[in-house]
């Protein structure tokens, strides 16, 4: 299943729109790309923090799940932190 199958049938689940659903997997993967590699490094979220220019808090919040009101900005700040680039890679829908 793609990313956006994914985010679509997340967001019929959920009763939001599409792109919202879409945009919930999409922090999820990065989220996930991004604890693994702390956890890779064995950083702690306050070099993280540091690194990423976010409040300690904020990083906890994020790697522990919460999406809410947390923008895909602060989560490419910590994608970059860690030394990850994230790549998209876009498709026509399936008639």
């Amino acid at each position: 299943m793609k990313k956006s199958d994914k985010g679509v049938d997340l967001a019929k689940k959920l009763g939001i729109s599409s792109s919202r659903g879409i945009e919930a997997v999409i922090k999820a993967q990065l989220i996930a790309a991004v604890i693994k590699e702390v956890e890779k490094q064995e950083m702690t979220h306050v070099s993280l923090a540091k690194r990423a220019k976010l409040p300690r808090s904020a990083v906890t919040g994020i790697l522990s799940g919460s999406l809410q009101k947390i923008t895909i900005d602060r989560i490419l700040r910590l994608v970059e932190a860690v030394g990850l680039v994230p790549e998209l890679k876009l498709h026509k829908r399936a008639a």
